[in-house]
């Protein structure tokens, strides 16, 4: 009861909405299968303590519903689960008992792997039902909906994901709403939990003048940022240690001199017309070589799904792929579509992008602003700035962003740019350098000795164009390394007589 009073009694209308669907699923649920029949996963995480006090509130409106809640309802009937590993922080297995304590949990612990811990118990009782605190975003997220069969290969049982929509703002604003008890590593700086062997706290949340104290989990100000705790893995020399170098989001300089590569893909049936002249993509791509970032390919598809989605499929393997053009409600807008269709996911609602969207197109055009909200599900994340009225998207190595200018360009650049300096959204390696010389050369004279330079110095970019086809020549070197272009430049000088090439500010 106290926690259904508090959710109705406080004035946050998103987490009463939220709290509303998540309850709705559990008592349809719990209508669907009997008591004995159901039962809950329990890791100690902030996600299951959220589902277990929803699980409890559940249980009272269902008990409510069929007029049978005047009993003592301070005992919790439903079958809880919890896997116990080796590799758990005391922490967490301290606050599952406690928890299982004072709620009254009947909790079956098993000390196997998930799966064959699984089979076990389901073959020991007639469970038919189990309730998650998967939520979007999480590795396991993708394709489950409210109530999703298990895997194939897996021991045939209904999941019940009761917050699968939520986000991490949605789940501490419940927590602390609720004032309920959670795992005390949450106030150290750890915002998602997985091994001693894998987790470390989080370093957006290090404390400026302390390079061991945190601020608390609540405080994280961009929740699609939770998982910047996950570390490397320790290797089994070091079992038994916790991980205590922090998870690098600073380390801006760790590859300074790598090759990182970039596609670029414009959608757009304006742009193949030659209505519209594409303005962006040079512009990006200059951005890139700024931040050292070797740009593969720069490419127009038509504005259909198919077109995006055979388009990102090929340039996946870039280390990130941008792409700008058909973002919006209009027929034309099908680039978050194509994007979903390239990774194997499907559209769905997502309700923090759509409260941006609300503050912008208000109650017009409903139906055309629930279809901008629905973006590609498990695989998308939002990337947050104060300068942006709605965040620019993320899926997995792809960012769109939904400049139509190149001012705008310059403002959704620059946010990216601030936003790597806290997350290592991009890495930053060392800016391309250039230089250039024009020479009266014709291609067939210089032609062979600019191969030649090529072998010498196979780390630069060595390239020539003209301008008109009866004007100068104009060479172009571009690397990471001012004193390699030097000498490539006197190499080439050395083949022709002095004066040849002139140099081009």
């Amino acid at each position: 009861m106290e926690i259904d009073r508090a959710i109705r009694e406080c004035s946050d209308r998103r987490l009463q909405t939220k709290y509303n669907n998540a309850t709705y699923v559990i008592q349809r649920a719990l209508a669907l299968y009997s008591i004995e029949e159901v039962a809950f996963s329990f890791n100690g995480g902030k996600d299951s303590t959220v589902l277990l006090h929803l699980l409890r509130a559940g249980y009272f409106l269902h008990k409510e519903g069929q007029n049978s809640a005047n009993g003592d309802l301070k005992d919790f009937p439903i079958r809880t689960i919890y896997f116990e590993t080796p590799s758990a922080f005391p922490e967490i297995n301290s606050f599952t008992y406690d928890t299982a304590a004072t709620y009254g949990l009947q909790i079956d612990t098993i000390c196997t792997d998930f799966k064959s811990g699984l089979e076990a118990l389901l073959k020991e009782k007639p469970i038919r039902a189990i309730f998650l605190g998967v939520r979007i975003g999480d590795p396991t997220a993708v394709g489950q909906e409210q109530f999703s069969p298990s895997s194939p290969g897996w021991p045939a049982f209904m999941r019940v994901n009761p917050i699968l929509d939520w986000s991490y703002r949605d789940v501490w604003a419940f927590l602390l709403t609720c004032k309920v008890n959670y795992c005390s590593l949450y106030d150290q700086g750890y915002t998602s939990i997985g091994s001693i062997y894998d987790t470390v706290p989080n370093s957006l949340l290090s404390i400026s003048d302390s390079s061991d104290k945190f601020k608390p989990a609540y405080l994280l100000a961009d929740g699609r940022l939770e998982r910047a705790g996950r570390a490397k893995r320790l290797s089994s020399s070091n079992c038994g240690q916790r991980p205590v170098d922090s998870n690098g989001l600073s380390s801006l300089d760790l590859h300074k001199n790598s090759m990182l590569t970039a596609s670029v893909i414009a959608v757009g049936d304006e742009f193949l017309f030659g209505t519209v002249e594409d303005q962006l993509g040079p512009n990006l791509c200059r951005k890139l070589h700024s931040v050292g970032w070797s740009v593969l390919r720069l490419s127009v598809v038509h504005s259909n799904i198919d077109s995006v989605a055979e388009e990102v499929e090929q340039k996946k393997s870039s280390d990130m792929v941008f792409i700008y053009g058909g973002v919006g409600p209009l027929h034309s807008d099908v680039t978050i579509a194509g994007i979903a269709k390239a990774f194997g996911v499907r559209l769905a609602p997502d309700e923090e992008f759509e409260e941006y969207l609300r503050h912008i197109i208000g109650d017009q055009c409903i139906g055309d602003r629930n279809e901008m909200a629905q973006l590609p599900e498990g695989i998308t994340e939002l990337l947050h700035h104060d300068k942006l009225s709605v965040p620019l998207i993320k899926c997995q190595n792809v960012i769109v962003l939904t400049a139509t200018n190149v001012s705008e360009l310059e403002k959704e650049w620059n946010c990216l740019i601030e936003l790597t300096e806290s997350n290592d959204l991009l890495t930053l390696l060392e800016p391309y350098v250039s230089k250039q010389v024009m020479t009266n050369l014709s291609d067939v004279e210089i032609a062979q000795p600019l191969s030649k330079l090529c072998l010498e110095f196979p780390d630069l970019h060595i390239g020539c164009y003209r301008t008109t086809r009866y004007g100068s020549l104009v060479v172009s070197l571009k690397g990471k390394d001012q004193e390699r272009l030097e000498l490539a430049m006197k190499s080439l000088e050395k083949k022709f007589q002095p004066g040849t090439f002139k140099e081009m500010n």
